[in-house]
């Protein structure tokens, strides 16, 4: 209830604010699916939210479940925790139980947002989802959303969708570091080009 109805009042602020998407058809109508983005602002999962179709399930850090209320409000926007830069089998088991239903889950796979605007080396979490839920990845990059509030209204959002990424050759291998890493690059590399180009 509290999502659909912020999701609403957001979806009319960005148009107002001429949010502009790219690719919206690149996200399957139905099926877990993973969108991964890069991280510049508190408002990316927001933005996104509110410019894709299906209601999305995110991680978020550990921090903000800390105090009750902040929980409760998280937790009826279907936000769940994670440790960032820890292994974390509740949040991994969570994700997977999700794309299993057949929903969305997004992540972002910097695992932190950028102070500079450039993109980051991603976290390995990224990639064992994608193999581990058997799911696929959509790159998705934000750009613009760091200068959408307060000062930055004007200032031109783009979201641009890229086509799913699916690593089904790899499902069934064994999971090396080498193998996360390569796969968490490759993902990395599909949102720098659609936030570049």
């Amino acid at each position: 209830m509290l999502y659909s109805v912020l999701i609403k009042l957001f979806k009319v602020l960005f148009w107002l604010g001429r949010v502009k998407v790219e690719g919206r058809e690149n996200i399957p109508a139905q099926g877990g699916v993973i969108l991964a983005a890069n991280h510049l602002s508190f408002w990316d999962p927001v933005v996104i939210a509110a410019v894709v179709n299906r209601k999305i399930h995110y991680m978020a850090k550990e921090e903000l479940f800390e105090n009750i209320f902040l929980a409760s409000f998280f937790s009826r926007l279907n936000a769940f925790p994670v440790k960032r830069g820890l292994p974390d089998r509740k949040a991994l088991k969570k994700s997977l139980v999700l794309l299993e239903e057949g929903k969305v889950l997004g992540i972002f796979p910097e695992g932190t947002r950028s102070k500079t605007g450039e993109l980051s080396k991603p976290q390995h979490g990224i990639a064992m989802l994608a193999l581990k839920g058997k799911a696929p990845v959509v790159p998705v990059a934000c750009i613009g959303t760091k200068k959408i509030f307060p000062w930055g209204w004007f200032s031109p959002v783009v979201i641009i969708i890229g086509k799913a990424l699916i690593y089904e050759e790899f499902y069934d291998a064994k999971v090396t570091t080498a193998l996360l890493e390569g796969i968490s690059k490759d993902i990395m590399d599909r949102i720098s080009l659609l936030h570049n180009n």
